[in-house]
């Protein structure tokens, strides 16, 4: 039997049920937490997330319907399969209509809950699928054909790993897209059925990212109120991406390496040894190399991790890449907004493809939702920029658009053209012929602009 690794949450105000529920689950392969009440739901879900919730209706006070209804209020996209003894045909389709995955009665026929439970995951697993490779079209959807040689190559690259169970580490700038990568790494695997399960390791303290990574007893620390299974546990059969790995402490380090090796491991407090079958990809934004050499990071871990060392290029360095990127988010934010078709004017165009990016996808995500969201009409004309983009990055540079001291309109194409100028030259290494090819102007016009602007000839 497959076993379903997944967080349940079984709300019920009898015990009897919640502790039968709560066994089953965890034959099954689940981590499970309880709670008696609508109100003890809310406090657990407002704090932790869930895959599933199993959730009765009638319960003193918040009822079920409530609970579900609150869930949907705050855009939690938990699933919620309702399972009461107070059935009725008004009653599913309410609770469907709520935002229910589905309906079952008590008293609970374990078979039916288990394939029922495993059919709103499996939906959930394909929904989350679709989103990861549709994210993965910002990235590498249009590049793949050619326009990006260096996204090309690594979409390959990642598409022959996923093939292995080799640890993967990915190696680039905060905001490339190496969440995204390890997913589609995931969604080629053999192990795609399984869960694909994110650790943050930069987000939590030392003792903290021990006990997510490898679940704890209860006692042994204090608020270890109950044995909880770790983030490795739960993806079993699967992927563990642990994301900004460089920064783990030296113990964590020697206790990751022992897993990687053995893939065993004991929770904290523990004496247990248990075993899991995950694969590891992980990713950071440091040269570990340097760490290393520094004392700062374990050479055998390092070795360890980097079985397969893939490189997620900047944005900077996907050449044309920048529009079809804009476009991508651009259609997203405008459909998510319900807003109309709007267009992208030439001017930003331009001026996106000049600029250098250092947040790198995730600023250019944030950068076009601003837009969206501050458009009052059906193109994204400059003014709608983020000031450091109409700045070129320089907080102290020209303002060429924007709000506050203008420049004239005259020196404000210049500074645009310039700086547009000097772009498409460093890109080319100074190679004008090149250039004047990018810009769409003949070289002796590209010349002429170098003279006319002041710019040095970088060749």
């Amino acid at each position: 039997m497959t076993p379903l690794n997944a967080r349940i949450l079984v709300v019920d105000d009898e015990q009897m049920m919640r502790l039968t529920m709560c066994d089953r689950m965890q034959f099954w392969g689940c981590t499970t937490e309880e709670a008696s009440t609508g109100e003890e739901a809310l406090e657990l879900l407002a704090a932790k997330s869930y895959d599933l919730v199993l959730l009765d209706l009638k319960m003193p006070g918040i009822s079920g319907m409530d609970v579900l209804r609150t869930m949907r209020e705050r855009h939690d996209a938990t699933d919620v399969v309702v399972l009461t003894a107070h059935g009725s045909v008004e009653a599913a389709v309410e609770a469907i209509q709520a935002g229910a995955a589905d309906f079952l009665l008590k008293p609970a026929d374990f078979e039916l809950v288990r394939n029922t439970v495993s059919k709103v995951l499996g939906s959930r697993r394909l929904a989350r699928a679709h989103d990861a490779l549709r994210d993965l079209h910002s990235l590498s959807g249009p590049f793949v054909a050619g326009r990006s040689q260096a996204m090309r190559e690594l979409i390959e690259g990642a598409g022959r790993a996923a093939r292995s169970n080799a640890t993967i580490l990915l190696r680039g700038e905060s905001g490339s897209g190496k969440g995204v990568i390890a997913e589609y790494v995931h969604q080629e695997s053999d192990r795609s059925e399984g869960p694909f399960v994110y650790v943050n390791c930069v987000a939590l303290s030392d003792e903290l990212i021990e006990s997510t990574l490898f679940g704890h007893e209860r006692g042994a620390f204090t608020g270890a109120v109950a044995r909880k299974a770790g983030r490795f546990e739960a993806a079993n059969s699967g992927t563990a991406f642990l994301d900004e790995i460089g920064d783990i402490s030296p113990r964590l380090q020697t206790k990751l390496l022992h897993f990687l090796e053995t893939g065993e491991f004991e929770r904290v407090g523990g004496t247990c040894t248990l075993r899991v079958d995950c694969r590891i990809v992980a990713a950071t934004n440091r040269d570990l190399e340097v760490a290393v050499a520094e004392g700062a990071f374990r050479e055998d871990l390092f070795y360890r991790l980097n079985v397969i060392g893939l490189d997620v290029p900047p944005l900077r360095d996907r050449g044309g890449d920048i529009t079809d990127l804009a476009e991508f988010f651009l259609a997203r934010f405008t459909a998510e907004l319900k807003r109309p078709r709007i267009e992208l004017s030439a001017e930003t165009r331009a001026i996106m493809r000049a600029y250098e990016w250092p947040g790198n996808v995730r600023q250019m995500k944030n950068a076009i939702e601003r837009m969206v969201v501050m458009a009052p009409g059906v193109e994204l004309t400059p003014d709608l920029l983020p000031p450091e983009i109409l700045r070129g990055g320089d907080p102290a540079g020209p303002r060429v658009f924007g709000d506050g001291e203008l420049l004239s309109l005259r020196d404000a194409e210049e500074a645009f053209r310039a700086q547009h100028v000097r772009r498409a030259l460093a890109m080319t290494g100074g190679n004008q012929t090149q250039a004047a090819e990018i810009l769409g102007i003949q070289r002796s016009s590209l010349n002429r602009q170098i003279k006319k602007l002041g710019l040095r000839d970088e060749r």
